[in-house]
């Protein structure tokens, strides 16, 4: 007979529940695609698609208060890989910096022993990626080299820090929020906000509610935008700033226990919000788009239509072509600036916003929980067997989980008290009792239940008994499932028939009452079947002895004979005799035999004096194990006839169970202070678990899964799958075995991963449009490319038609992988390359400048890219904004930081009104009005020039920069103004001013000493640079500058976008630069083994790729002359 050897591997992992109440706000939505969450002093880690929990992280010795995932605004390559790095800190000041993939911590920091009260990764330099800032209360703020620890910057304040926020448009800009801090008072019909996280694509808000709703608002459209720069605004309508309610979410059931603890949203496409609930549900909602009809309008609302957009993933599209609306935010709906009416088209359509819940995880209900795992795996069983671990819970349900994936597999609501206990009866039934409260008389009502799991139908296993009796102890189930011990706590126990639901025996009053008991793993069904095959095989002979002769066998034996054959197998139909032994509270150990129909006392073992009351008792073979209520266990080898005993000194020993498997001696034992395992037949302890400083939670049940791994429940609402050292560990992603696949290229090695984005980019391959990573010539081996196709495979259906297109151009295919791969910086350089490419390099007009500012005004840049925008459409936000704070005003500081801006803005005669209205008791009253003089009898003359000129000069000198700015603006010398602020380092304000009151080429001149001053070593912010010459239109400097980074990818494809597009003049250096580009490219894709791609771009590179090209056709040729 073939042997082999069955195994199943289940992973370690954590099943979590309930949050506690530092958990709130632990939470972030990474641009990698995952949700990572506090639970406890645990981490989570969410897939947002597929609602699975793909990593529990478990280090931290308290709860965790913050978690915030790496940046990925970066450019990625083989030294740089996509990899999922986490930040999480903790009550007692820890904070961790994790690679999630492996489940391993990179770096431990620890400064102060208190709470963290915020942390983000700092990004506004392109030199390092590793620097972490956190609050450490009470007032400090700390810089970490999140890679090695290492404390960079401290500094203090006079009062205590609650969070800190970047400046998303100049991230050296750093808000605090003190304990002391104003609070704005936000009114609204609907429930109070708990939290608001604005957008960044469009300006709109994600609020949660009080009530665990999520509402969408968006910004009402200001039709006064639309007015050209020269025009002074209508002071007639009041400029308000009101966000519309544009969608909300079903709210949750609020409770005492139940209540929502944060949210975040989608930081990719913004079009997706996930709910943390407190007891431990994760709900994702997403945005979907609703194009209505344009004449369709809900005349009751007051709120400006919302129109859907131009363009589709950076490039206007018309009505036939193939898009998908629901990607992003930004294609969903329009900006605000191109609904004026004379502006609408037949290509704007209305949209309608609603949320759809797509993603729902529970967490375990509150604790106490009382667990038992399926019957173990056998040779027998192997084809049957799923690892399924029954947990009964308070409430009265019993949840059933499969524990190779982690998933709930089904919630049984069976009893209407709290499960006690759970005995397996076979793989797909078992019986669980609970207990109610005891009345005034110390009785209860006993529920005791069988259930069939497949079909979840539950029966009273003792009819109509339970009510007003001593509560349930515990139950037991014989080692053939046949019989069924139900152990009283004031009564003497009862022995039922597991297969008939049947009592076999009530023990009478006088019998002792039982302290523990077990079954003997001996019966005699071996020798049952031997006499069975004896009685067949002797039938056999009678049949063929004589043909009269069978008539002389009783037809109801024979039938009787067969049926005994065909369920020989089952051993339930077969009454085999079983034994067990329970304890007495005198220490008495009784021994019984049950057979068939009859219970009958075999012996009695007087108690050891060494030990207390016997609490619990373990058998396998020849070792049977008893525990105390002192912390005794006593080994006993009924074999050699000798027993030994051990004090553990842990107190009482409440639970000892062998694991499973021939052979394996392993005993795991429970305590009131933590768990230990055992080798019995070494006598010697093999781990142990204290809750304690080290342990954070107190073990509340046990058992074995397999036969080298335990599962825990535990105060702290979680159920943990430990190995037998039984320290928390965290599992490899990779090695999950998840029910759904998961699109998270980050899992890849950096090779396999960046590979599939090139297959992604480069369609079609040999005029093939194809997902198929097959297709194409990359010899890696095949348990890579299995990965990169189950990737590709996890592809939602709309996402590959839109990868399949071929009128799917290559600005959009590349917007779309820097979404799916969740890169930031990707994302925005090429929104901004498609944006310019597409408005500058289309076909040239006769009269160029008309057309484009037509274009620009119909479909800008979107207003979140700030000084990246064109220019008219940044002026005009600008002006739109002043208004807004303008009719919000309400002290002198806030009217004259108004009249300021209008100043700068060439806004005269509305900042001369401002200035005088400064009352005479203020001490600026006499400053204001000569200043309002000044500003109205301003000329162009050429004394009063000079003489404002000189002040001004005099002013920047002796450090009134911003007076002195605002005198060069009157006069019209704003390129000298712009000058001034950069050479005192003011160089954002030096291109906000360039872009709203200067001409393109002055403006462009502002900006070209920025990018100089960006790309010097000092500043290194090169990646910033790139955008601002996009902006400008100087493509050939970018593609460049990106060759000079080592940017071989974005470089190639940014010069096949400006070759389409006719964006470079066509000469030897352009062709040089050209061909250096796509040479190094087919190096790099050469580096990572996809062939096919470097011997694309190897083949365009001219005389640069002939040598590469040779090289990579070099091993085909060889192959074939052999």
């Amino acid at each position: 007979m073939q042997r082999f050897t069955v195994n199943i591997k289940l992973p370690a992992r954590t099943l979590t529940g309930a949050l506690s109440a530092p958990n709130r706000g632990a939470a972030d939505w990474g641009w990698q695609g995952l949700i990572a969450y506090g639970c406890h002093s645990l981490v989570l880690v969410v897939d947002a698609n597929s609602a699975q929990t793909l990593q529990v992280l478990e280090r931290h010795k308290a709860s965790v208060v913050k978690v915030k995932w790496a940046k990925e605004n970066y450019h990625h390559n083989i030294g740089s890989p996509y990899s999922l790095r986490l930040a999480s800190a903790d009550a007692t000041g820890k904070i961790i910096v994790w690679d999630v993939a492996t489940g391993t911590a990179r770096c431990e920091i620890q400064e102060h022993s208190k709470p963290i009260q915020d942390m983000q990764w700092l990004w506004n330099q392109d030199a390092s990626r590793d620097l972490l800032l956190a609050v450490h209360p009470p007032n400090y703020i700390v810089l970490w080299n999140a890679d090695t620890g290492t404390k960079l910057w401290k500094k203090s304040y006079a009062e205590n820090i609650l969070s800190f926020s970047f400046d998303p448009f100049d991230p050296s800009h750093l808000a605090l929020s003190f304990a002391r801090g104003e609070i704005l008072n936000v009114q609204s019909n609907s429930h109070l906000f708990a939290q608001v996280i604005p957008c960044f694509q469009r300006d709109g808000l994600f609020c949660l509610h009080e009530n665990g709703c999520i509402t969408l608002r968006v910004r009402r459209s200001n039709c006064s935008i639309t007015a050209t720069p020269n025009e002074e605004p209508d002071p007639e309508p009041a400029q308000e700033l009101v966000y519309d309610l544009r969608s909300q979410c079903d709210a949750i059931r609020v409770t005492k226990t139940v209540r929502p603890f944060s949210m975040v949203c989608c930081p990719v496409n913004e079009n997706a919000a996930a709910l943390i609930v407190s007891d431990g549900r994760v709900m994702i909602w997403e945005l979907k788009s609703n194009i209505s009809g344009r004449n369709v309008r809900n005349s009751s609302s007051s709120a400006s239509p919302l129109y859907s957009p131009v363009s589709f993933c950076g490039i206007p599209v018309g009505a036939l072509q193939n898009k998908l609306p629901d990607l992003s935010l930004d294609n969903m709906i329009g900006q605000g600036a191109s609904t004026g009416e004379e502006l609408r088209n037949s290509l704007l359509q209305e949209v309608h916003l609603k949320f759809l819940l797509t993603g729902l995880l529970s967490g375990l209900p509150l604790p106490p929980f009382a667990i038992r795992m399926c019957p173990p795996l056998t040779t027998k069983n192997i084809k049957q067997y799923e690892p399924i671990l029954a947990v009964g819970t308070s409430n009265g349900s019993v949840l059933v989980f499969h524990l190779t994936s982690g998933l709930l597999h089904k919630e049984l609501s069976i009893h209407t008290c709290e499960v006690k206990g759970i005995e397996w009866i076979s793989l797909t039934g078992f019986i669980s009792f609970a207990t109610s409260t005891p009345n005034n008389l110390g009785l209860v009502r006993n529920e005791l239940q069988l259930v069939d799991l497949p079909t979840g139908r539950s029966v009273a296993f003792r009819g109509e008994r339970g009510n007003d009796e001593p509560a349930i102890e515990m139950i037991k189930v014989s080692h053939l499932k046949q019989y069924l011990a139900v152990v009283f706590k004031d009564k003497p126990l009862e022995i039922w028939d597991v297969r008939t639901c049947t009592l076999l025996r009530e023990m009478s009053k006088n019998f002792p009452t039982a302290t523990a008991l077990e079954w003997s793993p001996s019966h005699n069904l071996k020798s049952l079947r031997k006499k069975q095959l004896a009685a067949r095989e002797a039938m056999a002979r009678q049949t063929v002895a004589s043909d009269t002769e069978v008539s002389s066998v009783e037809s109801s034996v024979i039938s009787l004979l067969q049926e005994a054959e065909s369920k020989s197998e089952l051993s339930q139909n077969i009454s085999a005799r079983e034994h067990f032994v329970f304890t007495g509270a005198d220490g008495q150990v009784y021994h019984l035999t049950v057979e068939g129909n009859s219970v009958k006392d075999s012996a009695r073992i007087p108690p050891d004096g060494s030990m207390g009351s016997i609490t619990c008792i373990a058998w396998k073979g020849d070792i049977l194990v008893l525990g105390d209520v002192d912390g005794n266990l006593n080994f006993w080898d009924l074999k050699a006839r000798v027993s030994r005993g051990i004090p553990t000194h842990r107190s009482w020993v409440k639970k000892i169970r062998f694991a499973p498997g021939k052979g394996n001696q392993k005993l795991l034992a429970m305590y009131n202070d933590g768990v230990e395992i055992w080798d019995s037949k070494e006598v010697q302890m093999v781990s142990s678990l204290r809750s304690g400083r080290n342990v954070n939670f107190r073990v509340l049940d046990v058992d074995w899964c397999t036969s080298d791994k335990v599962v825990l429940a535990a105060d702290d609402g979680c159920i943990r799958v430990l190995d037998l050292s039984m320290k928390p560990s965290c599992f490899r992603m990779d090695e999950q075995d998840l029910i759904e696949p998961v699109w998270c290229p980050y899992l890849l090695v950096p090779r396999a991963s960046l590979a599939l984005k090139a297959f992604l980019l480069h369609q079609p391959w040999d005029e093939k449009y194809s997902l198929d990573i097959m297709d194409i010539d990359y010899p890696e081996n095949e348990n890579i490319k299995n990965l990169l196709q189950e990737q590709l495979n996890s592809l939602s259906n709309d996402i590959k038609k839109l990868l399949l297109d071929p009128d799917f151009t290559l600005l959009q295919r590349c917007l779309l992988v820097a979404r799916l791969y969740g890169d930031e910086s990707e994302l925005h350089f090429w929104t901004i390359a498609a944006h310019y490419l597409h408005s500058l390099c289309q076909e040239k007009p006769a009269k160029p400048d008309t057309a484009v500012l037509q274009e620009q005004l119909v479909n800008p840049l979107d207003i979140c890219y700030d000084v990246l925008c064109e220019n008219s459409y940044f002026q005009k936000f600008q002006l739109e904004r002043v208004n807004l704070q303008e009719v919000k005003r309400s002290t002198y500081d806030h009217t004259r930081k108004c009249a300021d801006q209008l100043l700068l803005l060439g806004q005269t005669d509305r900042a001369v009104q401002l200035l005088l209205e400064t009352s005479s008791e203020n001490a600026h009253y006499y400053c204001d009005s000569l200043k309002a003089c000044l500003v109205t009898t301003v000329t162009s003359s050429g004394p009063s020039q000079s003489t404002i000129k000189l002040v001004a000069t005099n002013m920047i000198a002796n450090g009134k920069l911003a007076e002195g700015v605002q005198l060069l603006c009157l006069i019209d010398k704003a390129a000298d103004a712009c000058r001034y602020l950069q050479t005192y380092g003011e160089w954002n304000r030096a291109a906000w001013l360039a872009k709203v009151r200067l001409s393109s080429e002055e403006c462009a001149d502002v900006l070209r000493r920025w990018v100089d001053h960006l790309c010097s070593p000092q500043v290194n912010q090169k990646s910033k640079a790139i955008l601002v010459l996009l902006s400008l239109g100087c493509f050939t400097k970018v593609a460049e500058m990106l060759h000079s980074m080592r940017y071989f990818d974005r470089a190639a494809l940014f010069v096949e976008a400006c070759l389409k597009y006719g964006a470079f003049e066509v000469n030897d250096d352009t062709n040089k630069l050209i061909h250096a580009v796509y040479a190094d490219y087919a190096r790099s894709l050469k580096l990572l083994g996809f062939k096919e791609g470097a011997a694309l771009f190897a083949s365009k590179a001219g005389e640069s790729g002939k040598e590469l090209l040779s090289e990579l056709k070099q091993p085909k040729e060889e192959v074939t002359q052999e």
